[in-house]
């Protein structure tokens, strides 16, 4: 024990010298031998402290607690070391402070005991987070084992629990804003629903509802205490709105207590007092406590539930009773401290207007969108006032409001759900009716299951019916309302007037009456419903009796009509019947209109006297008013049908409207009415026809052809009915057939309209200007002679309207169009009517209309006055002539009938300028000077056409055409301005770039005609532009291709294109080695024909169009076109004596001589090859190249010779071909039939002069495969075996050439199976194998399968021969029709025979195998 203590001394003595080390280690071996020492711990802990072995020291300051835990001295330095720590060690430092004070307390030292705490305090207020000084801070509180040592001594409660809350408070609020925006940032995560689960949360473990409860117990403060009540409410209605719906009962009932006691202590706290009114669900609100009401005024006057109230309670519908009188107080008392007057509250006993107290409700309401009172009362107010629009939007914003304040609170709020249904079913009974029937038909259902007897749900109903024309159920519930309701004279009124409409007239006059006896009319209501009963009993007397000594009786039903409007002199459906009675029964028009007016000003549904005045105003052309008229109508809401309702809805609005946006020219608005007119009234003819209308005006024509053609169907009716002309619709259906290009159907429905209307000068007009605008497309189509016959039909329908209606322009428009056409079909020119333009275009006063240009065109009548005769050819262009000054002078015509329009006159002169132009185009034959003056002309009419608009991009097209030969600057002035106002025109973009094609710049006339083609690719010219740029720049194949294209989306009456393509195909045809194939030549022989009836003047057009007729062995039209040119040259060369003439002729008289001896004219052909070569000799004085007349001389030779041949001239054709030859410098071809020529005269020294021809031709042209084959003829039928091997290896290199056609590939095979045939070693195996070859060499042709069939007898070779036979003929080969029927015979089959027959009725080959077919059924 000495030792022990001897040992604590020296521990001590250590220490204080300082000698910390040597302590700690003295320390150490005690108590290794006492671990229980308190004092050796204790003299440990304070060393290693001083040592900095803070761990150390804590665990040797808690081995002395444990061993003496009631000392304070081992607390003490605990709490030094954590101290040190900071606030590594604060929530130690809690257990260790706590524990030292209450040793201190026990031990009665009161100050440590304080002293402790406060440094604890303030230590975790300086070194802790938040939550560890809420912490220390508890120890303060009465639920603390110090609290009982230290009360008096330390902060009250109250004020430690504030502390406390604001700690609390700032957590929170920093909590809920970190966990929002993690949360939301989630995929998916809406903000709405992601604060309400984390205030949901946090509230949810959140101590400041109990926080607040004890800061009420225990302040003794009134004003703090009211603080954290307020607190308090507004935490737990914000825990509630967030709860979910299964949690919310138990904190709903807290709120309301805690709302409840505040307003029971009229504590001003707003959000207690809108709870307590809010959640007390009335029935009605006379079942509230009007006490509350008032005081909730007086303390929260600018509230707007309180402004809402105050009108609500001081209006003329208020349940309550008028509050108390405010005594009277002396003058001082305005001194008082009364915070309303301060506040500009408002004074309960101060009277209000109307207009006043609604302001001030409507103000209020926009303050208080959320409150379900607000809304009850408003909208009660409302409907005192028969706003029923504004009952109607305000009561179902209150049906949304409840909604919310159910989700948010849990409570059910039936009773405000209720009257917000019965206000709003009974507001949408009278708010467009009949639309929303049916939403307040379910609306009073709903209510009626909760309370099947409530009066407003019953009589709604009942008005329902009522306008629905249900009346047996109107009747019922009107009854049953009456029931619930005996004293309630509107619902008897309604009731009786119910049985009225029913038909019962007698007894509800009678009810009516009785009602009547019941009305004061001391107020506004009763007036009105005195005023409705007075007009209801006139209506019952009015359809009692009849007749119209009754109705005109001014002692019946008139007179309860005026006492109405001396009730209610704003009475509509009183004016209305007495509209009626003065227009039907007075005849007084003008009091009836001002009654009609008045009603409809009033009322909008007042239907009769809108359509009545609607009329008026239609019979005097007032649209306008028409249209405001029926607008209103339709705005109403009575006109529509509901799908329930008896009543038949009205469908005039709509067709008013629709006529009147129609006028308008509104397409799109009126096809709308006229729709909604129709689904009302499918039946309507008129509604029919003016959708139509508006359906053609609008460009949509098919579906005005539909609308039309289903208003045919009702025509009937309308004719019967006798309510309107149907003439109307064939003409507008005619019209759209027009805008259709349907000109046939178009010119039917315009006569049979001028049948049942003949007087019709617009029909009369239209079928005029169809008639032109069907020749101009049967022009496009090539039915030029139809085109003819309806230009003839139009400028006789012209010339009937021009009589009585001379300065009409669009009927001279369209006559000079009429004359047009003939320019353009020349070869109808002699059709052209001239003898009734003659009388249309002299009359007497005309002749001022042709001074217009006249002294730069020189066009008058006098060509019309010429008389005399006229040779065929000069006939043709006097027609021309005519034909073209006619249409010159109907459009000088037109441009005086549009002398006072200044739009009419630019359009005018712009036709005048293009028909001068088109003149100037056909023209082109005539002196230069004849056809400058009409360009002049046409200069001039354009740019006066441009002058008077200025912003059309067709005149500066126009300009830029005419102005092309005149001034290339100018024209390509005058496209960029066209294409700047529409660059969309590929018309312009196309001449633009023809001009730049004249100019010679290639590549910007190519971008021209691509930028047409982007823009339309359907625009014909466009392609034949670049098709000629291709030409041009060498390029034919390409040229070919784009003519073609132009060709096939091209109309008939494009001449340039069929001429291009026409030239492009027949140049292809002669660069080809391989013959063109007969399908090949259809279009292009097309394409000529129809050249030739637009212009059959154009010699060169119609020379190359008898070069196409030979090519397709059409020889007998080539011959009579020939001697047409041949004619006309001659003609034209002896006016003339025109070099060129000649060279035409000379080249003409070739063709005509190769043409007359395909038909077998032998004479007359050698006649004209004769005088062809005489023609087109060197000396002859022609313009002839040398290419071209070495090959027209070449043809003149061979045509000659062969003519010669066939007249039995045989020397003569052989000197002839002799010297085609030396001309022609050895043409093989010539060699040729030479020999085949020489052969055929049968002498030996003819025979052996052909062989060395051909033997010369074939050293000189080794690859010519006709005089091989006639060299291996020759020899085979020589029985020349040497000449046979040599032909036979030419003949084999000759097969495997790719530059020989089919047709000699069969003349080769042919030939080489003959030789093998008459080969002397085993000649059947030769022949077979030579057909093999050819089968194995070329399988795609008939003609080794049909070798190896005629050889073998193979059904097989036979059946591939007519497979592939198919597959070669036109389109996708050359093969003749001759080859397709020998390859259909050789199957031996009666129906491919008889195929074959039908191909080639000529060929021997059908008609040998039917006769084997028919011998062979014989013999079976």
């Amino acid at each position: 024990m000495s030792s022990i203590k001897s040992a604590l001394k020296a521990i001590g003595a250590a220490i204080q010298a300082s000698r910390y080390d040597d302590a700690t280690q003295q320390a150490q071996q005690l108590l290794a031998k006492d671990p229980q020492n308190y004092q050796a711990n204790l003299f440990l802990g304070f060393a290693l402290d001083k040592q900095a072995k803070l761990p150390e020291a804590q665990r040797a300051y808690d081995a002395a607690i444990k061993a003496k835990p009631d000392d304070a001295q081992a607390w003490q330095g605990l709490l030094k070391l954590f101290e040190k720590q900071g606030n590594n060690k604060v929530d130690e430092y809690y257990g260790a402070a706590l524990n030292l004070a209450m040793i201190y307390g026990k031990n009665n030292d009161i100050y440590k005991c304080q002293d402790v705490v406060d440094k604890f305090i303030m230590f975790a207020r300086s070194q802790g987070t938040r939550q560890q000084h809420k912490r220390s801070l508890e120890i303060l509180l009465p639920a603390s084992p110090v609290y009982p040592f230290l009360e008096g001594r330390i902060p009250h409660p109250s004020h430690t629990y504030q502390k406390i809350i604001d700690i609390v408070e700032i957590d929170e609020k920093e909590r809920m804003n970190k966990v929002i925006g993690e949360r939301r940032t989630r995929l998916g995560a809406k903000v709405n629903q992601v604060t309400l689960e984390v205030k949901r949360e946090i509230f949810r473990d959140s101590p400041l509802e109990s926080l607040y409860e004890q800061v009420i117990d225990w302040t003794t403060d009134d004003d703090l205490r009211r603080q954290y009540e307020e607190k308090l409410l507004r935490r737990c209605y914000d825990a509630l709105v967030v709860l979910p719906a299964t949690q919310k009962m138990e904190k709903s009932n807290k709120v309301e207590k805690l709302a409840g006691d505040m307003v029971i202590i009229k504590h001003p706290f707003q959000l207690a007092w809108d709870i307590t009114l809010e959640w007390h669900d009335k029935p009605l609100l006379e079942n509230m406590d009007v006490g509350i009401l008032r005081e909730y005024c007086l303390f929260f006057p600018h509230a707007g539930l309180a402004r809402v109230l105050e009108g609500f309670m001081t209006s003329e519908i208020s349940p309550f009773p008028l509050p108390p009188p405010v005594p009277q107080t002396a003058p001082q008392a305005s001194n008082s401290d009364s915070g309303d007057e301060d506040e500009g509250g408002v004074d309960l006993n101060a009277p209000l207007t109307t207009e006043d107290r609604l302001l001030m409700m409507i103000d209020g309401m926009s303050d208080a969108p959320s409150s379900i009172l607000a809304h009850r009362a408003m909208a009660e107010y409302y409907s005192f006032l028969d706003e029923h629009e504004s009952v109607v939007e305000l009561t179902r914003a209150g049906r949304q409001v409840v909604q919310q304040e159910v989700q948010k609170t849990g409570l059910p709020f039936k009773y405000a759900l209720l009257s917000l249904s019965e206000l709003l079913g009974t507001a949408l009974v009278f708010y467009q009716s009949p639309k929303n029937h049916p939403e307040a038909k379910s609306l009073f259902n709903e209510v009626l299951s909760s309370n099947a007897t409530s009066t407003a749900a019953l009589l709604g109903i009942g008005l329902i019916h009522e306008e629905e024309e249900d009346y047996p159920a109107a009747i019922d519930f009107l009854d049953r309302a009456r029931s619930r309701d005996a004293n309630n004279v509107r619902i008897r009124a309604e009731a009786a007037w119910v049985k009225a409409l029913n038909g019962d007239y007698e007894r509800g006059q009678r009810d009516l009456e009785d009602c009547l006896e019941a009305i004061d009319g001391s107020d506004l209501r009763s007036r009105e419903l005195r005023a409705q009963t007075h007009y209801r009993i006139g209506v019952c007397l009015w359809n009692i009796d009849t007749s119209i000594e009754a109705r005109r009786d001014r002692t019946g039903a008139y007179a309860h009509f005026l006492a109405a409007l001396k009730s209610n002199l704003n009475y509509a459906p009183a004016y209305t019947s007495l509209g009626i009675f003065y227009s039907d029964y007075t005849k007084d028009k003008k009091r009836a209109r001002k009654c009609f007016q008045k009603a409809f000003e009033l009322s909008a549904a007042e239907v009769e006297a809108a359509e009545r005045l609607a009329r008026a105003f239609a019979d005097k052309g007032e649209w306008e008013l028409v249209e405001v008229v029926a607008r209103r109508v339709v705005e109403s809401g009575k006109v529509g049908q509901s799908p329930v309702s008896k009543k038949k809805a009205v469908s005039w609005p709509f067709s008013a409207l629709g006529v009147a946006e129609l006028n308008k020219q509104d397409y799109a608005k009126s096809i709308v009415s006229f729709q909604s007119a129709l689904r009302i009234a499918p039946n309507d003819y008129h509604s029919w026809v003016g959708l139509g209308e508006s359906y053609h005006n609008s460009g949509r024509y098919i579906a005005a052809t539909k609308a039309f053609v289903h208003a045919e169907k009702f025509e009937p009716d309308v004719e019967q009915g006798k309510s309107g002309d149907v003439w109307f619709g064939k003409y507008m259906l005619a019209n759209v057939k027009r805008e259709l290009g349907e000109y046939d159907t178009a010119i039917d429905g315009y006569r049979h309209v001028l049948q049942l209307r003949p007087d019709e000068v617009g029909v009369s007009i239209a079928l005029t200007q169809t008639l032109v605008d069907c020749a101009w497309d049967s022009t496009s189509k090539s039915l030029f002679g139809q085109a003819a016959e309806l230009a003839d039909q139009a400028i006789r329908s012209a010339q009937g309207l021009l009589i009585n209606y001379p300065n009409t322009f669009n009927v001279w428009k369209a006559l000079g169009d009429a004359c047009s056409v003939f320019s353009w079909i020349q070869g109808r020119v002699a059709n052209f009517p001239h003898h009734i333009l003659e009388s249309v275009l002299t009359a007497n006063d005309a002749q001022e209309a042709y001074n217009v240009v006249a002294d730069i065109d020189v066009v008058s009548t006098d060509i019309f006055l010429a008389k005399g005769h006229h040779s065929a050819g000069e006939q043709e262009g006097l027609l021309l002539t005519r034909c073209l000054h006619a249409a010159i002078l109907c459009q000088k015509q037109a441009l005086r009938a549009a002398v006072h329009d200044i739009h009419g006159q630019a359009v005018a002169y712009y036709n005048l300028g293009w028909t001068e132009y088109r003149a100037h185009v056909c023209m082109s034959s005539s002196s230069q000077k004849n056809r400058t003056r009409y360009i002049k002309a046409a200069l001039y009419c354009i740019k006066r056409a441009i002058e008077l608009e200025a912003g059309n991009a067709e005149f500066w097209n126009a300009l830029g055409v005419v102005a092309s030969e005149l001034s290339p600057k100018i024209a390509q002035h005058s496209f960029v301005r066209s294409l700047y106002l529409n660059e969309r025109s590929a018309q312009t973009w196309t001449n633009l770039g023809s001009l730049c094609l004249l100019q010679n710049d290639y590549s910007l006339a190519n971008e021209a005609f691509t930028r047409a083609q982007s823009t339309d690719p359907d625009f014909a010219h466009a392609w034949l532009g670049q098709g000629l740029v291709a030409l041009l720049f060498g390029d034919p194949k390409e040229a070919r291709l784009l003519f073609t294209h132009a060709m096939e989306i091209s109309d008939s009456s494009s001449q340039l294109v069929r001429q291009q393509y026409a030239s492009s195909i027949f140049d292809r045809s002669l660069n080809d080695t391989a013959e063109s194939s007969l399908v090949d030549l259809i279009q292009p022989v097309l394409a000529m024909n129809q050249l030739s009836s637009l212009t059959p003047n154009d010699l060169s057009c119609q020379h190359l169009r008898s070069l196409f007729l030979e090519r397709i062995e059409d020889t007998s039209a080539a011959v009579a076109a020939l001697a047409t040119i041949c004619g006309k040259i001659e003609a034209d060369y002896e006016t003339t004596e025109s070099t060129i003439s000649l060279s035409r002729f000379a080249l003409a008289k070739a063709d005509h001589a190769r043409t007359q001896l395909a038909i077998g004219e032998y004479e007359q052909a050698v006649e004209s090859a004769e005088t062809a070569l005489e023609l087109s000799a060197e000396d002859a004085g022609n313009e002839l190249s040398s290419d071209a007349r070495r090959q027209c001389r070449l043809s003149a030779h061979l045509t000659m010779s062969l003519a010669l041949y066939h007249s039995d001239r045989i020397g003569s054709a052989v000197e002839s071909l002799e010297t085609a030859i030396t001309e022609a410098q050895g043409n093989p071809d010539c060699i040729c039939l030479l020999a085949q020529m020489l052969w055929a005269t049968g002498d030996e020294i003819s025979h052996v002069r052909a062989r060395d021809l051909l033997f010369d031709c074939v050293e000189a042209h080794s690859g010519h495969v006709r005089s091989i084959l006639s060299l291996g003829v020759i020899a085979l039928v020589d029985g020349d075996t040497e000449s046979l091997d040599a032909v036979t290896a030419d003949l084999q290199s000759l097969r495997l050439n790719k530059d020989v056609v089919v047709e000699e590939h069969a003349m080769v095979a042919e030939l080489l199976r003959a030789i093998a045939a008459l080969s002397e070693d085993n000649p059947s195996r030769a022949a077979l194998q030579e057909v093999q070859a050819e089968v194995f060499l070329f399988p795609n042709q008939p003609h080794g399968w049909t070798g190896l069939a005629d050889l073998c007898g193979d059904d097989h070779a036979a059946s591939m021969a007519v497979k592939t036979a198919i597959k070669s003929v036109p389109p996708r080969g050359t093969l003749e029709a001759v080859d397709l029927s020998r390859a259909l015979a050789g199957t031996a089959k009666v129906v491919d025979v008889q195929q074959a027959i039908f191909l080639t009725p000529s060929s021997q080959h059908g008609w040998d195998a039917l006769g084997r077919c028919v011998s062979r059924q014989e013999s079976l």
